[in-house]
């Protein structure tokens, strides 16, 4: 039988704090494992009993009976594997029965994990298992998955400490509160909704609709889990969820953040929800026809996962989960009504309003009108304090080519440009001036020029979130730093990548740093264009061959282009 599932249910994995002052004396010797954003969101659900039958990461052999059959060896539901992966350098130290001290990324201790097996897992079995698919280029998940350690370790913890959270800490319960709470208050159906997206009028005609259906009670889950306290859209997410709130009836609603790291696994990704909101005291669970999959809520893109595979999953599993999957259903505006109906009650004289996400981006954008039967006067109240229109955000211009194409020239007459308008303040983030000043350290492997380019997205992104004009023009020859620099920086305002196509012929013609001649004659390595690759971008905002343009009409097409956007005037 699992170790796991033989765990008696406690209210979490804390240990008496008699007991954790006899382990911090002892970890002085035990080795450490620092966690990052996503571990830390699995720690605290082991540790608070969210992840419950679990006292630990999964044991290998638990491992491959969750990614084949998504159960535990004994026969326990579980559909999504949770490991705690490290690289080769921290596997190679550790033994079976080995104490390690879990810390977060600050280096405070908060819990000993007592290692069982260390071992290299085949991700892309796990990919094609739990996803669907084994390739990072279609699906964020795998690529995610792919990016972690490529060593597992598995054993049963001890928590110390649940990790820290200053924000909104009387909204931050742990499943023993919410369920001391519905009990209280003589909740015996409770409906749970998890989202992450930010909520409307629709959002509220869903689920009222559905609890009252139900008979059930709401418990309102918004996920918390990657977002880093220090962003602003963290704070304007749970401001929101705290308005809306309020429209709910008060003796049968309540609010809890759930600090979650999710997968983007659809059917599994819903099934695994569904027993963490039984975990929570939820007897049903509210699940949309694209629920947990990737491109979910995109106007512009297809889902990953076939419609309604997910209730399906969940409905199938309901007697061994003891939730009732209750679909949630789109509503619609009639507004010769004045309400929200389903939109299978429409009949065909009925004129519908509906305003997309992507629509509804745009109107904050640029400032425009939202209707209040669309959202309400608080929530956009909020978004509107927390995104500006385009005019006054801060934004990113990502020049991305050939050493020699025209990026440093072009980078400078848009600062020259930029510094006329005085409206924001200006940040150039040269290729060379950063490889000088904030890489020197750095090689030109493949890894460490990913390195450089998320470091200069890093410093990108802290300008664009405080309303700067961010001007970086590296090389930057690979796809998945920038991709990465784009999925930060959009974060908090515009992103704009601009690749210079200008052949490398023409580059090697120009050749004003000889860089290309002793590349040629085999002095230097490494050279873009020579010995190393130069990936195009996809999905570039602009693409601009200087070969037979002067700087000056190259920023020309830059400038029109932010106009046409809205971040200019």
């Amino acid at each position: 039988m699992s170790k796991n599932a033989m765990t008696i249910y406690s209210e979490s994995l804390l240990v008496h704090f008699r007991r954790a002052e006899d382990i911090k004396k002892r970890a002085v010797d035990y080795p450490a494992i620092d966690l990052n954003k996503r571990q830390l969101c699995d720690l605290e659900l082991l540790l608070n009993r969210a992840f419950y039958p679990l006292n630990g990461y999964l044991s290998r052999e638990d491992y491959d009976s969750v990614v084949k059959d998504m159960r535990l060896t004994d026969g326990t539901l579980w559909p999504i594997p949770i490991c705690l992966d490290i690289d080769e350098a921290a596997a190679g130290k550790l033994r079976p029965a080995d104490k390690v001290a879990v810390n977060d990324s600050e280096g405070f201790m908060l819990a000993v994990l007592t290692v069982d097996e260390v071992w290299q897992p085949d991700k892309k079995l796990e990919a094609l298992a739990v996803y669907g698919t084994d390739d990072p280029e279609i699906h964020p998940g795998v690529r995610r998955l792919y990016g972690n350690g490529d060593w597992y370790v598995s054993g049963s913890l001890e928590g110390l400490h649940l990790p820290p959270h200053y924000d909104f800490k009387d909204i931050r319960l742990t499943p023993a509160e919410v369920n001391r709470h519905c009990s209280q208050n003589g909740w015996r159906q409770v409906i749970g909704f998890h989202t992450d997206e930010y909520l409307h009028c629709a959002h509220r005609e869903m689920v009222l609709r559905a609890a009252r259906e139900a008979g059930a009670n709401i418990l309102l889950q918004p996920v918390v889990g990657l977002g880093h306290p220090g962003n602003i859209d963290h704070y304007t997410h749970v401001r929101c969820y705290e308005e809306i709130v309020k429209k709910f009836p008060r003796n049968m609603s309540m609010l809890s953040l759930l600090p979650m790291a999710s997968r983007l696994a659809g059917p599994r990704e819903a099934l695994w929800q569904a027993i963490i909101k039984k975990n929570f005291g939820c007897s049903h669970f509210l699940v949309a026809d694209d629920h947990a999959d990737p491109f979910a809520g995109r106007d512009d893109a297809e889902l990953f996962y076939e419609r309604g595979a997910a209730r399906n999953l969940v409905r199938e599993y309901e007697a061994e989960t003891a939730v009732k999957m209750v679909p949630l259903a789109e509503m619609v505006y009639v507004e010769a009504m004045a309400q929200y109906i389903p939109r299978s009650e429409i009949e065909p004289d009925m004129e519908i309003k509906t305003i997309s996400s992507l629509e509804f981006k745009r109107r904050l954008e640029h400032d425009l009108d939202i209707p209040a039967w669309f959202s309400y006067p608080e929530v956009v109240k909020e978004l509107r304090w927390a995104f500006p229109p385009r005019s006054r955000q801060g934004f990113t211009i990502f020049i991305t080519g050939f050493s020699g194409s025209g990026k440093s020239t072009l980078a400078k007459v848009l600062m020259v440009k930029f510094m006329e308008m005085r409206d924001r303040p200006i940040t150039l983030l040269d290729g060379d001036i950063v490889r000088k000043n904030l890489s020197s350290e750095l090689n030109f492997s493949q890894a460490h020029r990913n390195l450089n380019i998320t470091r200069i997205g890093f410093v990108a992104s802290e300008i664009t979130k405080n309303g700067g004009i961010a001007i970086c023009a590296p090389i930057a020859p690979y796809e998945e730093s920038r991709q990465a620099n784009r999925e930060l920086i959009s974060r908090y305002g515009g992103y704009i990548e601009v690749y210079v196509s200008t052949p490398l012929e023409v580059c090697e013609q120009r050749d004003r740093k000889g860089l290309y001649a002793r590349a040629r004659a085999g002095k230097v390595k490494g050279v873009t264009g020579v010995s190393d690759p130069y990936i195009p971008p996809r999905n570039a905002e602009l693409t601009i061959d200087t070969t037979n343009i002067t700087p000056a009409e190259a920023a020309q097409e830059v400038l029109l282009y932010l106009a046409d956007q809205g971040y200019i005037k």
